[in-house]
């Protein structure tokens, strides 16, 4: 499986990694069978993103995804964030082998619910559409190796 140089450079040097705390907002998916569960966190000023961390368990294309999300969407407002998709995060990542991309399924999923957590902590209003349920039964998560470095 190869590959490309951004995804290894956001494997080996992941960007807006870490909790935050006292997040305004906080969203999870992921799948335990699978083995990739990520965790972004949202801290928010005035609707946009002011800063963005998250926390992934799983192989390099999960971190890579994450870390590539996160770059994607801070200082964007909402209305930008809520627009990112699994593709443009491939996409931003030059690729992502057929067998991986589940890993930028799931890191929109968690900028998705992210963004919703913060909306239901606020009791803000907002189009439930825009907030799909991801994905994540076993079918979504082919098998896969882990990540070696060699």
């Amino acid at each position: 499986m190869l590959y490309s140089e951004k995804v290894m450079e956001h494997f080996v040097n992941p960007r807006n990694m870490g909790a935050i705390e006292h997040a305004d907002g906080v969203g999870e998916v992921g799948n335990a069978r699978c083995g990739d569960i990520m965790r972004v966190y949202l801290k928010m000023q005035h609707e946009t993103i002011k800063d963005v961390g998250f926390e992934t368990y799983g192989c390099g294309s999960a971190i890579a995804s994450s870390s590539m999300a996160t770059e994607m969407i801070k200082g964007k407002p909402v209305s930008e964030a809520l627009a990112l998709t699994n593709k443009a995060v491939a996409e931003a990542l030059d690729g992502l082998p057929a067998i991986k991309m589940h890993c930028s399924v799931l890191a929109e999923g968690a900028v998705k619910m992210a963004i919703k957590d913060y909306y239901d902590r606020n009791e803000m209003e907002y189009d439930a559409s825009l907030f799909n349920a991801i994905d994540t039964d076993e079918e979504s998560c082919k098998p896969h190796s882990s990540v070696r470095n060699r």
